[in-house]
């Protein structure tokens, strides 16, 4: 297929020639874009549906502009390397614009809420898409909208749904494990007090 046929089929939207190009072609290039330019774990999917609402930006103006003067995988390279590193910029904004919690508020918070809010956070640390983090810390935890969180990572509200459900999916594995870790670690544990007491230790 050449790049004319490409860039045509993209334009059109044709939804067979988008996936093939996006999810097949292009995931070894993309993949090791995102090696290069993310220190941290990455979700392939979202981050190149991104890309692809990029590039269809003003009736897919950028594709429509490409002069054909190299290949359309050597353009796309170079677009997507940039796009990325932009993207992984406003992530870090994003991230490490607020403190994790406010300390007035949380020394003064009862003690059930504290082991909450602790045991919260260590979920959060042992979560490896830090962005999920973020989105799950302004939609949920602090109650922002929708909306407004969508144009703050300049992101459309469908797509902030679909990385919102991804986050929801990642945390909950990561307290399953953690749980699960818990109950292993637990059933290993020494006898407390109220075990020593008991009568079933009197034929010992």
């Amino acid at each position: 297929m050449t790049d004319q046929e490409i860039v045509k089929g993209l334009i059109e939207r044709d939804e067979h020639l988008t996936k093939d190009f996006f999810f097949v072609k292009c995931k070894p290039l993309f993949c090791s874009i995102m090696n290069i330019v993310f220190d941290y774990e990455v979700e392939y999917d979202e981050l190149v549906n991104e890309l692809y609402l990029y590039l269809m930006e003003d009736d897919a103006i950028k594709l429509r502009n490409f002069e054909y003067r190299s290949s359309v995988y050597q353009w796309l390279k170079i677009l997507a390397t940039r796009f990325f590193i932009k993207k992984r910029t406003r992530m870090i904004d994003n991230t490490s614009g607020e403190p994790p919690y406010d300390k007035q508020e949380y020394i003064a918070a009862p003690e059930s809420d504290v082991t909450v809010e602790y045991d919260i956070e260590r979920l959060f640390e042992a979560m490896p898409t830090k962005r999920y983090v973020y989105v799950i810390r302004r939609l949920i935890l602090e109650d922002c909208e929708p909306e407004e969180l969508a144009r703050e990572m300049n992101i459309t509200t469908a797509n902030l749904y679909n990385i919102k459900r991804r986050s929801m999916a990642q945390l909950t594995r990561i307290a399953l494990k953690d749980l699960a870790n818990e109950r292993r670690a637990g059933s290993h544990a020494l006898p407390n007090a109220a075990d020593l007491r008991n009568d079933n230790f009197n034929d010992i």
